[in-house]
């Protein structure tokens, strides 16, 4: 590999924004890895990534055996990660009222979880340069009633990657949440191209002015 070529791994990958954002990097020139835990749909999205190498590994991206072990063989296979993006959520329509303890927790583990898992087995592989990004969202500031474990995990979330973004800035490593504060859609302001770009820019802040914290639109 060229000491120029780039890599990111995507965690929860997608026919989404974090396609999106695999397809951006691929066209950008960089090898793609993917994991998520379905092969059909990690097939349909490596198809469209062509030129780029693309690896892809099906695992439970909160699981630290599988998940963890998943992203380290990435990082080995490719011998560095430039670009972490870990997407992982759930969304289960419950209320306080109706949600159970266990229900909470299992969303927890994928919604908050999956990042810590991600991010603790890609960091031998990460270089000083390398950025860790994560799909935000407004339900972290107004929760729905109606789905009360996805605010949970996406102020979770949030306030994990302020912490990951304080503990690995002295390597070099940033990280950074996009709160997209809008329903995503097939197009305009909140399509999935759209937010996907937004996650390329909050990952090429200039380092000086760094903000863990990137709200969507700004």
């Amino acid at each position: 590999m060229s000491a120029e070529q780039r890599v990111v791994v995507v965690v929860g990958a997608g026919p989404g924004v974090s396609g999106s954002l695999a397809r951006r990097c691929a066209a950008e020139g960089w090898h793609v890895g993917l994991v998520g835990n379905d092969e059909t749909v990690l097939a349909d999205l490596a198809s469209t990534l062509v030129p780029a190498r693309v690896e892809r590994r099906v695992a439970d991206a909160a699981d630290p055996h599988t998940g963890g072990s998943a992203v380290a063989d990435l990082g080995r296979r490719f011998g560095r990660i430039d670009l972490l993006h870990v997407n992982p959520s759930a969304y289960r329509e419950a209320d306080p009222m109706h949600l159970g303890v266990d229900e909470i927790l299992d969303d927890v583990r994928l919604g908050v979880g999956a990042l810590l898992v991600a991010v603790q087995a890609a960091h031998p592989y990460l270089r000083p340069g390398s950025r860790v990004t994560v799909t935000g969202s407004m339900a972290a500031d107004e929760p729905s009633a109606a789905a009360a474990s996805l605010g949970v995990q996406k102020a979770g979330v949030r306030n994990l990657v302020h912490s990951l973004d304080a503990t690995l800035a002295p390597e070099g490593v940033r990280a950074v949440s996009v709160t997209v504060r809008g329903a995503l859609a097939r197009e305009g302001t909140f399509s999935h191209d759209a937010v996907g770009d937004a996650l390329w820019r909050a990952a090429h802040q200039d380092p000086a002015a760094w903000r863990s914290e990137v709200p969507y639109p700004a």
